[in-house]
């Protein structure tokens, strides 16, 4: 395919026309793409048996001229400041070769045909894209999904595994759904890595592998379905959110080569590119990331993942009205600026706040947290509670907000519906690891973790978050005024809610 733009005179009207709708609109959304290799020539939907088995060679791309304008069309969840961390080109580049994009534009519209200055970078990866990254997180294709029901119809090991959930011994079904909820990835993504490194869900037999490094990480300190599906989670998420944000720019296989994403790739099949490099040799990774690889046994358990409307997150998102979690006039500190959602690394999804009458340490405070937005509670457990926005009852699809650290012996039930500033809880040292009573929240939107300080900031009354040069540190900033955010809780990260009850 030529990458370079040449638009002919008589269409650039019809592409302004186009890219106007798009920001008006807020998304625009193409017809679902088919992976090519699994399309037959009459278009009817892919048995297992149709499928082609062999190995789709990875694309190659020419060596661009630096700041060559090449074809690229907007991606769900694209931001500019992550599509010039991929091109390795600039915010200001991209805007000035389309000045069409508004100025305060935040995510883009699905469909928008762009032309970005590309600066060449060797080693790219596979452009294949492996799944939408609506089919990667917890969210809307996961709607009436019985991850247990799904579990038990197959013969293989997993449905009569154990494994820890909430230090509880569970079955193995119970184990994904957990870690699937957690993370926020979606528990059919995780069933096809199970089922394609180790038979979980057609093999009887347990794999020799069962009770240790299961998934192939080796560390002892991650023995056990468990443990080892956290790990994966984890570096799923630290793959996706690194491409999504533009920080992932490359990665290290087992035996040292480095590769950087190609910069046409999606979030998902950059984050299954990064799992897989840490886990697998030379071959199987190709494998692995192949049309002959993991799509198709997620196709054969699931279906062909790229039917349907691969539209996670619109145009131009921009987030409710939300106050700050504590009640107005009390001082509260900033302790923790954008840092993880759930596990370690990306998403930077969270920000935390302490009581300001806590001495230190974890103490036990009376200061309440509050909801921030007029919600529904659809999960309450383990010190952490999910805020549903959207009023449909279902944490995978719209807004929603969560919250951790929360006193277990006062969490509110499920079904409780709370208006914006109703009390949702206490701070605590409860749930994860915790030094110091606080509270640390975070959005999802379909799933997807919201990143604290990226393109559409955590924004509490006019307070906007922002990225410190660390996971922890940040900022919280407000008509020129400026928080540090600070475990110290000293005067630079004090903050009071002007929220009138």
């Amino acid at each position: 395919m030529n990458n370079h733009i040449k638009i002919r005179p008589t269409k650039k009207f019809a592409v302004i026309i186009f890219i106007i709708g798009c920001f008006l609109i807020s998304a625009c959304v193409p017809e679902a793409r088919q992976p090519l290799d699994l399309v037959p020539e009459d278009n009817s939907i892919p048995t297992p048996n149709d499928l082609l088995l062999e190995v789709t060679p990875n694309p190659t791309r020419p060596s661009y001229p630096p700041g060559t304008l090449v074809e690229y069309i907007a991606q769900s969840g694209d931001t500019l400041p992550a599509l010039a961390a991929h091109f390795n080109s600039t915010e200001a580049e991209i805007r000035e070769a389309n000045p069409i994009i508004p100025a305060d534009a935040t995510t883009m519209p699905p469909g928008l045909p762009m032309q970005i200055p590309v600066y060449f970078e060797a080693i790219w990866s596979s452009s294949f894209q492996i799944i939408p990254d609506i089919a990667f997180v917890f969210g809307p294709r996961d709607t009436g999904f019985d991850v247990v029901a799904f579990v038990n119809e197959h013969p293989g090991w997993l449905k009569n595994s154990k494994g820890n959930v909430d230090l509880l011994i569970r079955p193995g079904a119970e184990v994904v759904l957990n870690i699937s909820q957690n993370f926020s990835i979606s528990p059919k993504l995780l069933l096809a890595i199970l089922e394609y490194q180790t038979g979980a869900l057609s093999n009887p037999e347990p794999p020799e592998t069962i009770s240790d490094f299961l998934l192939g990480y080796k560390n002892r300190s991650y023995l056990g379905l468990s443990q080892q599906l956290v790990w994966v989670a984890n570096r799923l998420n630290n793959g996706y959110y690194g491409w999504r944000e533009g920080s992932l720019k490359t990665y290290s296989h087992q035996d040292g080569r480095l590769e950087r994403p190609d910069p046409w790739q999606n979030a998902a099949s950059a984050g299954l590119q990064y799992y897989f490099s840490q886990v697998l040799d030379r071959d199987t990774y190709t494998h692995a990331i192949s049309s002959a690889g993991l799509l198709e046994t997620y196709t054969q358990l699931f279906g062909n993942p790229w039917e349907g409307d691969l539209t996670l997150i619109p145009g131009s998102l921009r987030q409710p009205d939300m106050i700050l979690p504590f009640a107005p006039g009390i001082a509260w500190a900033y302790t923790g600026g954008p840092h993880t959602g759930w596990g370690q690394g990306a998403p930077f999804a969270a920000i935390d706040f302490a009581p300001g009458s806590v001495v230190g340490g974890c103490s036990i405070s009376e200061e309440p947290a509050l909801a921030v937005a007029d919600g529904v509670i659809v999960r309450s457990g383990n010190a952490s509670a999910v805020l549903d926005l959207d009023g449909d009852g279902d944490e995978r699809t719209g807004w929603v907000v969560f919250y951790l650290h929360l006193r277990n012996t006062d969490l509110p039930r499920v079904g409780k519906q709370l208006k914006q500033g109703d009390v949702i809880g206490y701070p605590s040292c409860d749930g994860g690891r915790s030094t110091g009573t606080h509270i640390h929240i975070a959005r999802k939107y379909n799933g997807e973790w919201v990143l604290a300080g990226g393109a559409v900031p955590f924004n509490l009354e006019g307070w906007v978050a922002r990225n410190g040069s660390i996971e922890y540190l940040g900022f919280l900033e407000k008509n020129g005024r400026v928080l540090r955010a600070c475990v110290c809780s000293d005067k630079d990260s004090q903050i009071k809610s002007e929220k009138l009850p």
